[in-house]
């Protein structure tokens, strides 16, 4: 893998299509390691955003994160991954998962049985990537003698996105690797990596690779990082309140009880816990407490959106040395 292997950047809803060539190239550029491209209803498509990542970079991973089961039928999936596995050999990897309930809702697309729609669908996707048929119906969708016709020769990383026990055990169980939430804390990554771990012992397989996302900022002024992200801190902490992201953390009966106020306000103290954001040197360490934790890898959500190139700047030049590793020299656009 290129660049810093513990340290990626994750573009998506808040990155308009038509950046996301530059973006990915310039991440690149600047020594990162991975690339995570995160779906989000209704913005950019996952697939496209994917493919425009790929095309534009020379050799770094590229990944989606993640796909929901139910939005697209597994056959689908597998043909358009089979296709940028085969264009991008080793450098592909694709996460699924349930995706957010209330975008499901508004489809008219909610499973009854939303861990086995999961756990189904990436049997599913790993036969047909495999070159095999599948005719067995699952509990979401129905097959009849599916074969891929051009199944790629390197198939690419499946991954499962997981937030509570039952999920993370199974992906442990199955999964190449397993994408935690933006609000993972340290807490949270440990103990969902013990969870992961019990998973793959159980099935007698290796740990996989575990990698969380962070919404993050970083700036001179740590007051004004932490502003860049507090709304989108809060806005999920709402959302996620009632899972374990939120409960494993020291602050969720404090999240829990403002839950019932009017505005909600979000501390800076639950910044520093749910996000990656304040002074380069603080950053840095963060990032250190999270690997620390058991996250293989970080992927960065960057904010303020409209100037997420100046951050991805910053981050390359004063915190990757603190990470232990220095700037591309190529590094200025």
């Amino acid at each position: 893998m290129n660049g810093d292997d513990r340290l990626g950047i994750v573009f998506g809803s808040l990155t308009p299509p038509e950046e996301l060539a530059t973006g990915a190239e310039l991440a690149e550029r600047l020594g990162f390691g991975e690339l995570w491209f995160s779906e989000d209803c209704f913005f950019t498509g996952g697939v496209s955003g994917l493919t425009q990542m790929l095309a534009s970079t020379g050799g770094i991973t590229a990944g989606l994160g993640l796909a929901s089961v139910i939005t697209r039928h597994p056959a689908v999936l597998a043909m358009e991954l089979a296709g940028l596995a085969r264009l991008y050999p080793g450098r592909t990897r694709a996460t699924i998962g349930l995706g957010n309930v209330g975008w499901l809702k508004q489809m008219g697309l909610v499973p009854d049985r939303p861990l086995t729609a999961v756990l189904e669908t990436f049997d599913v996707l790993r036969a047909l990537l495999d070159g095999r048929t599948v005719s067995e119906p699952t509990s979401a969708h129905h097959f009849d003698g599916i074969e891929l016709a051009f199944p790629p020769e390197e198939p690419p990383e499946l991954w499962i996105g997981a937030v509570n026990r039952r999920a993370l055990r199974a992906a442990g169980a199955k999964a190449d690797g397993v994408l935690l939430s933006v609000l993972a804390g340290p807490e949270y990554v440990a103990w969902a990596r013990d969870v992961i771990a019990e998973g793959a012992a159980e099935a007698g397989r290796p740990l996989p690779r575990i990698t969380a996302f962070a919404l993050s900022a970083a700036d001179a002024d740590a007051s004004a990082a932490r502003d860049a992200v507090r709304q989108a801190v809060g806005f999920f902490l709402q959302a996620e309140a009632h899972t374990d992201l939120v409960g494993r953390s020291p602050h969720a009966e404090a999240v829990r009880k403002a839950l019932d106020g009017d505005p909600f306000d979000v501390p800076d103290a639950w910044i520093d816990e749910f996000a990656v954001a304040g002074t380069p040197e603080q950053v840095a360490a963060r990032l250190g407490d999270l690997n620390e934790a058991g996250a293989d890898s970080v992927g960065l959500w960057l904010f303020p959106a409209e100037r997420y190139v100046a951050v991805l700047q910053t981050i390359a030049d004063e915190v990757l040395p603190r990470l232990g590793r220095q700037a591309s020299p190529k590094s200025r656009p």
